[in-house]
C-alpha cells in the first residue's frame, strides 16, 4: 500500500515525458541543413566577440531537433551595419545566414528586423576596474572623528583653557582685594596686579586628554567644577577615539576606485570607457552618462582590448561591459600577467537578456524557441559556465572579502604612517621653536 503513491507518480512524470517526446517531435526540422553565423569560431579572426559557449549550444540543438549546419566566416563584430562596414545583421538580411548565435539584446528596433528567439541568457552589464595598490595609511589619526567632531574639540579646549584663567584671575583678584581690605589699606582697584600665568591651565587640559591627568591648581568649587567636567569630557572622548583608532590602523590601506555607478555620476575623475556597439547604443543608458563618455577623449573603442589596455591604477579610467565579457578579460590578464591586475566593481549595473536571431519571418524561429526552451529548463547553460569560464580562485573578479580564518600578520610602517607623520610635525615644530628662541636670545644678546 505504502508503494502506491510512488508508483503514480512515477507514471505521471513518465507519462509527461513521453508526451513532451510528441509534442516537440512535431517540432523538429527533419534534417534541414542551416547556414550559422558564430563569432567565435575557429575560422573567424580572433579576438571577435560572442558567446564561448555558442559551439555547445549548436550541439545540442542539432541533436535536440535534428538539423545540420555550416559555419558562415565573417569579419565583424557589430551586430548592426554602418556606413563604413557591414554588421552581423547584414547577413540575416541579405538571406546569406539562417541563425545567428550571439549575444542580441531583443529590442523593440530589434525585432523590426530580425526574428528573435526566447532569451537563452541572463546577466547583467558590470564595471572593471583596476585592483587598487596598497596605499601608506596617513589618514589613520584623524579618521576616528569627523571634522565637526574634531572643531568641537578644539572649540572645546579653547574654551576650557579660557573659563579656567578666567576663573583663575578672578578669585586670585578676590582673594587679594580682600586681603587689601583687611589690612586697612584701600589703594585703587587698578593699583591691584595680580600676575596669573596660563600653563597650568593648559597642561591640565592636554594632559588629560593625552591621558597623563595633571594637578587641579585651585582648590575653590567654581574651578574644580570646571576641571571636573573637563575631566570627564576627556575621558570620553580619549575612549572614543581609542577604541575607533585601532580599527583604522588595521584597515587594509586598497580602497577600490569605485563601487557603483553612482561613484562614476559623481565624480569628476573618473573616465568611463565603453565599446561603439555595445552599451552605447541601449536606450536604457543614463544621460549622465552618456555625457561623459561624449566629454572624454577616445571613450569608445572599437575593439574590446583597445579599452582594457587603459585600465591602470594611474588612469583612472572604468570599463562597461556585460559580466561575462569582463570574467574572459580579468582570466586572460591573470593567464598573461601572472597576477590580478583587475576586477569588477562591487555592486552590479543594469540587467540584460541574450537571444539568438534568425532573418525575419523565418520559418525556424517557431522550432529554435522551442529548443532554447527546453534548454533552459535542464539547467545546462549555467553549467557549461563552469567549463568554459573556470576563474581562478585568487583571481575570481570579485572585491577582495576578510577572511576570518586570515592569518594576522604584524603591523607594517604603511598602518602606521599617520603616527609618524604626526611625530615628524611635532619634532619639525619643537625644532623651529628652538631656532626662534635662539634667535630672539642672540638678538637680546646683541642689544645688551
Amino acid at each position: 500500500m505504502s508503494l502506491l503513491p510512488s508508483i503514480i507518480f512515477s507514471a505521471a512524470i513518465i507519462t509527461k515525458f513521453i508526451r513532451g517526446i510528441s509534442s516537440t517531435s512535431n517540432l523538429r526540422l527533419g534534417g534541414q541543413h542551416l547556414r550559422v553565423i558564430w563569432t567565435r569560431w575557429s575560422g573567424n579572426p580572433k579576438g571577435l566577440l560572442g558567446p564561448l559557449k555558442g559551439g555547445v549550444l549548436l550541439d545540442y540543438l542539432t541533436a535536440r531537433l535534428n538539423f545540420t549546419y555550416e559555419m558562415v566566416r565573417v569579419t565583424e563584430n557589430r551586430q548592426e551595419a554602418t556606413e563604413k562596414e557591414r554588421g552581423l545583421f547584414s547577413y540575416l538580411l541579405d538571406q546569406q545566414c539562417d541563425l545567428l548565435v550571439h549575444d542580441t539584446v531583443p529590442t523593440l528596433q530589434t525585432s523590426k528586423i530580425v526574428d528573435l528567439t526566447l532569451p537563452w541568457a541572463y546577466d547583467f552589464f558590470a564595471f572593471l576596474i583596476p585592483v587598487p595598490d596598497e596605499t601608506a595609511n596617513i589618514n589613520a589619526v584623524v579618521k576616528p572623528f569627523q571634522w565637526p567632531v574634531w572643531l568641537g574639540l578644539g572649540v572645546s579646549i579653547v574654551c576650557v583653557i579660557t573659563v579656567l584663567n578666567v576663573i583663575q584671575r578672578y578669585l586670585e583678584y578676590h582673594s587679594a582685594l580682600e586681603t587689601t581690605l583687611s589690612s586697612n589699606d584701600s589703594p585703587p582697584a587698578e593699583k591691584i596686579n595680580i600676575k596669573v600665568g596660563t600653563g597650568k591651565e593648559y597642561l591640565y587640559v592636554f594632559g588629560n586628554l593625552l591621558s597623563q591627568g595633571g594637578s587641579c591648581k585651585s582648590k575653590r568649587l567654581p574651578y574644580r567644577l570646571v576641571a571636573g567636567v573637563w575631566t570627564l569630557a576627556a575621558f570620553i572622548f580619549v575612549q572614543a577615539y581609542t577604541s575607533t583608532l585601532f580599527t583604522y590602523v588595521v584597515k587594509p590601506i586598497n580602497h577600490p576606485l569605485i563601487n557603483s555607478v553612482y561613484d562614476i555620476v559623481n565624480s569628476g575623475d573618473i573616465n568611463l570607457l565603453a565599446r561603439e556597439d555595445g552599451f552605447t547604443n541601449n536606450n536604457t543608458l543614463f544621460a549622465t552618462l552618456r555625457r561623459k563618455l561624449d566629454s572624454i577623449p577616445n571613450s569608445r573603442c572599437v575593439m574590446p582590448f583597445e579599452c582594457l589596455r587603459n585600465i591602470k591604477p594611474e588612469y583612472r579610467n572604468v570599463y562597461i561591459e556585460p559580466n561575462v565579457y569582463l570574467k574572459d578579460a580579468i582570466r586572460n590578464d591573470f593567464k598573461k600577467t601572472g597576477k590580478c591586475n583587475l576586477q569588477m566593481a562591487k555592486e552590479r549595473f543594469i540587467g540584460i537578456r541574450s537571444a539568438f536571431a534568425l532573418p525575419k519571418n523565418s520559418p525556424h524561429t517557431k522550432i529554435i524557441t522551442q529548443g532554447v526552451l527546453e534548454l533552459q529548463q535542464t539547467g545546462l547553460i549555467d553549467h557549461w559556465d563552469t567549463w568554459f569560464r573556470p576563474m581562478p580562485p585568487q583571481c575570481n573578479g570579485k572585491p577582495p572579502m576578510e577572511s576570518k580564518k586570515k592569518k594576522q600578520l604584524p603591523l607594517s610602517l604603511k598602518n602606521l604612517t599617520g603616527a609618524f607623520v604626526v611625530l615628524l610635525v611635532g619634532l619639525s615644530l619643537s625644532f623651529l621653536a628652538f631656532l626662534c628662541e635662539k634667535i630672539f636670545s642672540l638678538h637680546r644678546g646683541r642689544r645688551g
